[in-house]
């Protein structure tokens, strides 16, 4: 699923690196970084050796899924203009904007719900995925994440249909994976909502918990489940010693997220922007 490529100086330091990620049907995410210290035009040629070499490996990613068009998917910081300037050159779109947003977590907010384990409240359940004796996830309720997510998840932006065993290989890549951060929201009995939690882990200071995926059904919107989910996730990372909750909000959803967020005392950290580049197979 992944690829990489680095090049390296007259001493061996790797200087530029870029990472390919066959993300799911016709996404492909590309990682590009190149030295900051590295004379302006030295270092727009290591782009250019990037850009070419991601270009391929869609090529190659696009073949291997039967597709005619293959998109690259790509980001940068909002205020990075050397990285967008080498963007527009080789052809990519500005698309998106993104919030990277965080919150601040105190011990007394472990008793924002009675257990992160499991609680209820105005009939919607909220509780962490069963775990089998051996420690494993039971597999009902990660195909039921699954199918939250996919479901929720249908009309955002440059949404792509991913199978359940390319969604848990891929989570479980993530150096932040934890099963116990996994959690489900039912409503009359039925999985209607999900989040999935990663660790966020500090060089200095306590660890910080992550929001990677959130997803409510619609036919449940309007019962508080997302807020639920979210103050689960709160009372966990502070029943575990955490500082700060943080996630990425789309900066134009529709669903107007970010109110709710900054409601519940999330604030912008930093701007991210996606890019992207159609490649013919």
């Amino acid at each position: 699923m992944r690829e990489n490529l680095v090049v390296r100086d007259e001493s061996d330091r790797i200087r530029a690196w870029g990472s390919v990620h066959d993300r799911a049907v016709g996404r492909m995410l590309f990682v590009h970084v190149v030295a900051r210290d590295l004379e302006h035009a030295l270092a727009t040629r290591c782009s250019r050796v990037l850009l070419a070499w991601a270009e391929a490996q869609a090529r190659a990613v696009g073949a291997a899924r039967g597709l005619e068009v293959q998109q690259i998917d790509t980001g940068t910081f909002a205020d990075d203009e050397r990285l967008a300037g080498w963007l527009t050159a080789a052809g990519f779109e500005k698309v998106r904007t993104w919030w990277q947003m965080s919150r601040s977590v105190v011990p007394e907010e472990a008793e924002l719900v009675p257990d992160p384990a499991r609680w209820e409240l105005d009939g919607v359940v909220f509780r962490r995925v069963e775990q089998q004796g051996d420690g494993m996830p039971e597999d009902g309720d990660l195909r039921a994440v699954h199918d939250v997510l996919e479901g929720a998840f249908t009309d955002h932006f440059n949404s792509a249909e991913e199978t359940f065993d390319e969604f848990i290989h891929r989570l479980r890549e993530d150096p932040g994976h934890r099963w116990d951060h996994w959690w489900l929201a039912e409503v009359d009995g039925e999985p209607a909502g999900a989040l999935v939690g990663t660790v966020s882990e500090s060089v200095s200071g306590p660890d910080g918990s992550y929001v990677s995926y959130l997803g409510v059904l619609g036919s449940a919107r309007g019962r508080g489940v997302a807020k639920g989910l979210l103050h689960t996730i709160i009372a966990d990372a502070a029943e575990q010693g955490r500082d700060r909750v943080g996630l990425e909000v789309d900066a134009d959803s529709p669903t107007g997220a970010d109110g709710m967020y900054v409601a519940m005392g999330w604030g912008t950290k930093y701007v991210t922007q996606s890019w992207h580049k159609d490649v013919r197979v």
